[in-house]
């Protein structure tokens, strides 16, 4: 099978810092691969949190994550601060994709690029949602970095 990778994008829409704890460290002595998930959802709520929106309150409905690709590219430490900035790839009729840059923040090389789908779901029925109009013009009036 080819190497996977994800289009390093553009233009960038949020930022945000997080430290590489110990806990994220496996026994090759550098992040493991079942970290980099969790930190783009970290990632993720901090951006939606600036837009004054949550997981569960999306513009009206929750969102659920149903798709993942990881590109790994570079080892990073415990101790290392990761930049993870955020851009948006698409607006689909029940969803988005989101394109994550991890880097190391001293050495200044990414460590992932991780693109991520979710649709938009109304948890009280049980039931895949619109993109929400309001989520779309607020996503595509957003500055970027």
């Amino acid at each position: 099978m080819a190497r996977i990778r994800v289009k390093e994008p553009e233009n960038f829409i949020f930022s945000t810092e997080l430290p590489v704890r110990i806990s994220e460290i496996n026994y090759g002595g550098h992040l493991g691969h079942d970290a980099i998930l969790p930190i783009t959802h970290e990632a993720r709520v901090r951006f939606l949190k600036k837009l004054k929106y949550t997981e569960m309150d999306f513009g009206g409905p929750g969102i659920v994550l149903s798709g993942v690709i990881i590109e790994y590219i570079n080892e990073t430490f415990y101790g290392d601060t990761v930049i993870i900035k955020i851009a948006l790839s698409g607006i689909h009729k029940n969803g988005l994709d989101f394109v994550y840059q991890l880097e190391n923040k001293k050495k200044n090389v990414p460590i992932a690029r991780v693109l991520t789908s979710i649709i938009f779901f109304d948890y009280e029925i049980r039931k895949v949602v619109r993109t929400p109009d309001e989520v779309i013009k607020k996503l595509e009036s957003m500055p970027y970095l």
